[in-house]
């Protein structure tokens, strides 16, 4: 096919009629979209299930997507609860040996009257014995 450099007004003509038709068909489109009539074609109803399927698709995807954000934010909500439980449990635990000290014990027991033990403490041992009567 050979290219000419002259205008050719059959060729502009269909050009146009084109354009013109593409233009017109986009605007019916349109027309059938916002009135609702392409419902009515059987090429849709035909698809109707499958339009179904993609909603319930979606509708299933964006409620995963809210059920991991929520589960997200109770983990978070949990780690730092058992962050400030950690801390307790420190805070208590370190107390707890300060007051169970020796010297702190001898501190409190003072005015009770309860002395400490002078004696360091021994082991008493249970021999057997065969002979109950002697």
């Amino acid at each position: 096919m050979i290219k000419s450099n002259k205008y050719n007004p059959d060729l502009a003509r269909r050009r146009n009629l084109s354009e013109g038709a593409k233009k017109s068909s986009s605007q019916t489109g349109v027309q059938q979209i916002l009135g609702g009539s392409f419902l009515t074609e059987d090429g849709v109803v035909s698809l109707l299930p499958f339009l179904f399927f993609i909603t319930f698709l979606a509708v299933s995807y964006i409620a995963n997507i809210y059920y991991s954000e929520k589960n997200v934010r109770d983990i978070n909500s949990l780690n730092r609860e058992l962050k400030e439980l950690r801390f307790e449990h420190i805070t208590i635990k370190s107390k707890l040996m300060i007051m169970s000290r020796q010297s702190d014990i001898s501190k409190k027991l003072r005015g009770t009257g309860i002395k400490e033990s002078i004696n360091p403490p021994y082991e008493l041992v249970k021999t057997k014995s065969n002979d109950l009567t002697k």
